[in-house]
């Protein structure tokens, strides 16, 4: 499976998921941890527009469904429930490591083949996790 559509399917199912801790979460930092959630499903969603639409321009077919965005995902699906907050913030942190180490592989495999449209697009990706994992990082300090 072409690593762009595993990341396309990823960020489909993390928008879903993050909506879910954004909705859910409970506790003294609901306001701060349901704001976050909201800027990156924000982000998620222009990453999900622009990874496909960067599809399209290599003469490649982003996936569209539901069903293959589940079957080629990395990321996994959480039931709808109570999060407390260090729950929902490790769900975060980890979903965006794994994002971010996908995000690299790509990156490097781009810039291997000297696709510097790619190469650009995911260090913005990339500034981008490490600045949101640093956040995550200062909020689940104890």
């Amino acid at each position: 499976m072409n690593k762009l559509n595993v990341y396309l399917s990823n960020l489909a199912v993390w928008t879903a998921k993050l909506h879910n801790i954004h909705w859910n979460v409970t506790g003294g930092a609901f306001v701060q941890v349901h704001e976050f959630t909201e800027k990156l499903y924000d982000e998620t969603f222009e990453q999900y527009d622009a990874v496909a639409e960067v599809q399209k321009m290599r003469k490649e077919m982003p996936l569209v469904k539901l069903s293959d965005f589940l079957a080629h995902a990395t990321l996994k699906e959480v039931d709808a429930k109570d999060f407390s907050i260090d729950e929902a913030l490790s769900l975060v942190e980890s979903d965006m490591k794994e994002m971010a180490a996908l995000a690299k592989e790509i990156r490097d495999e781009a810039d291997e083949k000297g696709d510097f449209q790619v190469v650009g697009m995911f260090e913005e990706y990339l500034a981008a996790y490490a600045k949101n994992l640093w956040f995550l990082r200062a909020m689940l300090t104890k």
